[in-house]
């Protein structure tokens, strides 16, 4: 696991190069603290650099930036190669291997650059990844992301005449650490931030600067400057295959083979030559893993969980019954609500662009207690997209019976005159009848809430609904604007999965890379650790795309397919309870220890002088939420977190400037 960065100009590069792409690596240093390197082509106009945090072959033979034997390629590469022992063989029998200087993955990728070109290289590697490769023979920049999007990798044109670069890294801060990056604010991505807590699809939070899609190729030349990007693999054609050819399977073969292919992946994954262990929080996903892992160990694996006072949040005690019975070597750590607390300063820092998904927090404390242990951590990511995890795939079912029963204008008269009814009369009609938990939002907003679903025009709009935080983000947001809903060309034509698959394939493309995958990757790596997911091995997803909608949720019971492999190993009693997630109390933190932090970033006079917010909106919001009348946090963290960013930007801005 390993950082990167580049660019690439025009005219030829002058002795300041050499320094200005050390001030990029330098920023992604704690991605790759055991070595940097560098590699420029001054007349070509082109600079590489890296940042390597050793796992596979610790020694000098991994150093990169690597060029490949025949001297064409250059590459930077952050991730893992898993079946990269199966390339080099391959190569070896059709004799187009080099002569093997060690055994990192990265020299097996350049040897496959070589004998097969990129393009078919990627498409044979198991893995997860970001490359960057300068094509010396072409001169062409070549940028590469694996298929699911577990590792970043941003890209764009900034500066004007001769200053203008061509910028690419593995976070925003390396490209900020060049000074023709402009670093203007993207309204339109804080529209995204305001709905969904994230910064999502192709965008970043600045102007020009993308992220390279999952899936995706991108090639550049000074000949030919605009990014081609194209598609090497695509989520929602795998769906629309496995669809097409979906027949009745025996079930308990279909069991048997997903479990072999989940043995496989995890042992695949559990290659390394420095410490490694997983996340455990007793859950299906994160017990199944472990299962898998230890029963494939001929020692006790390492497990980490935190734990939390509040038993509304805490897992720790399932994790650690679950941990006895697998015979793990566990460590657990409660943490206070200061501690917890303590980290929202660091927030900014470690996200690198705006980020609000609170469940932030407690990841970026499990990675920091791993760390202590371990240089590799293998954790459940992925099990809910893929094996219908959440409620909300439920939820969408039953609310798409509902829409489909009345025209859409009848229904969005309905809810109209539902949504005109003030929420504390809501309040009191519902109250008596219905609880309201601690820290949720009152009846009249749910009702509220519920109303807005029931006038969706169609499937996605209900699903971008489900998942939104702000539902109307543009009447916040001052000069912002909202596409329309991302659907992934080739994604229409999908009717033949049921609205819950279709669901869980909008997350798979979406809230996983740019939420869930995000998350976890800047939390381990601001901890120099590497986070490996077995479930997204795309072998295991093509596989988990083509069962039958009922073996992922039966009877009222998600994750169906799982929990029959799971039950061979952990007794069921250990692991059937209500999904709790990973979830801190922002809405109570913010009435209460968090309060003056948040007073000072909405108040009226900083908003208005920032003037990305309408401050009248927010000012009646953080009232509302303060008295209790609604429960408006999961919003408010949002604009917080972009507001906490701002902050931390501007002062580090004042500090270069100094």
């Amino acid at each position: 696991m390993c950082g990167l960065a580049g660019f690439l100009q025009r005219s030829s590069l002058d002795n300041q190069a050499a320094g200005c792409l050390t001030r990029m690596t330098d920023a992604l240093a704690y991605r790759g603290p055991d070595s940097a390197g560098a590699w420029i082509d001054a007349e070509a106009g082109v600079a590489l650099g890296h940042r390597r945090l050793a796992i596979v072959d610790l020694s000098e033979a991994g150093h990169q930036p690597m060029v490949s034997h025949s001297s064409r390629y250059v590459t930077a590469f952050n991730g893992e190669i898993y079946n990269h022992m199966d390339l080099r063989a391959q190569l070896e029998q059709s004799g187009q291997a080099p002569v093997w200087r060690g055994q990192s993955d990265t020299e097996t990728l350049v040897a496959g650059f070589d004998a097969w070109g990129l393009t078919d290289t990627i498409g044979r590697a198991v893995g997860m990844f970001a490359v960057a490769v300068w094509d010396r023979r072409r001169r062409v920049l070549t940028l590469m992301r694996d298929r699911l999007g577990e590792k970043p990798l941003y890209y764009g044109w900034q500066g004007e005449g001769k200053n203008r670069t061509f910028l690419f890294g593995s976070e925003l801060k390396a490209l900020k650490a060049h000074p023709a990056c402009e670093g203007q604010i993207d309204r339109n991505a804080i529209v995204q931030l305001m709905r969904h807590g994230y910064v999502g699809e192709s965008n970043s939070i600045y102007t020009g600067i993308h992220k390279l899609q999952a899936g995706t190729i991108a090639s550049i030349s000074l000949d030919e400057p605009e990014p081609q990007v194209t598609r090497y693999w695509s989520g929602s054609e795998v769906a629309r295959n496995a669809a097409g050819t979906r027949r009745a399977v025996r079930e308990d073969h279909a069991i048997d083979e997903l479990e072999d292919l989940l043995r496989d992946a995890v042992k695949r994954q559990m290659l390394a030559d420095v410490p490694l262990g997983a996340f455990l929080s007793g859950g299906i996903d994160s017990s199944l893993i472990v299962a898998l892992m230890q029963h494939q160990s001929p020692r006790p694996v390492k497990t980490f969980s935190i734990g939390f006072h509040d038993t509304r949040y805490n897992e720790a005690e399932f994790a650690k019954r679950v941990a006895a019975h697998l015979g793990t070597q566990h460590v657990e750590l409660y943490v206070s609500d200061d501690d917890l607390r303590n980290v929202v300063p660091r927030l900014p820092a470690i996200y690198d662009e705006p980020f609000a998904d609170s469940s932030q927090i407690p990841t970026f404390l499990v990675a920091q207690l791993a760390r202590r242990e371990v240089t590799v951590a293998l954790s459940g990511d992925g099990g809910d997209e893929l094996f219908c995890g959440y409620d909300r795939y439920r939820q969408g079912e039953k609310l798409m019976r509902a829409v489909r029963a009345l025209p859409h204008a009848v229904r969005a008269a309905l809810s109209a005159t539902v949504r005109g009814v003030p929420q504390r009369l809501l309040d009191v009609a519902a109250d008596p009848f219905v609880a309201v938990a601690s820290g949720k939002e009152p009846n009249g907003q749910r009702i509220h809430r519920l109303a807005d679903y029931f006038a969706s025009r169609s499937l996605e709009d209900l699903h971008r609904k489900l998942v939104s935080r702000w539902r109307f983000p543009t009447e916040v947001v001052i000069g912002g604007r909202e596409a329309s809903f991302f659907v992934e060309p080739g994604l229409a034509g999908l009717d033949v999965l049921t609205h819950a698959e279709r669901m869980m394939l909008f997350d798979m493309m979406n809230y996983l890379p740019d939420d869930i995958l995000t998350k976890v990757d800047r939390a381990s790596m601001s901890n120099s650790l590497e986070c490996r997911a077995p479930f997204l091995d795309h072998r295991v997803v093509e596989f988990a795309c083509g069962l039958p909608a009922d073996m992922k949720h039966r009877d009222g019971q998600s994750k169906w397919a799982l929990r029959q492999i799971l039950y061979k190993y952990v007794p069921r009693e250990l692991i059937e309870r209500p999904k709790m997630g990973f979830e801190v109390p922002i809405s109570a933190w913010l009435r209460g220890p968090l309060r003056d932090w948040a007073e000072t970033l909405l108040a009226t006079d900083v908003v208005q002088r920032d003037g990305y917010f309408d401050s009248r909106i927010l000012r009646q919001k953080w009232s509302e939420h303060l008295s209790g009348t609604n429960n408006w946090g999961p919003q408010l963290w949002n604009v917080l977190m972009f507001q906490s960013w701002l902050d931390h930007n501007r002062s580090e801005d004042a500090v270069e400037a100094a």
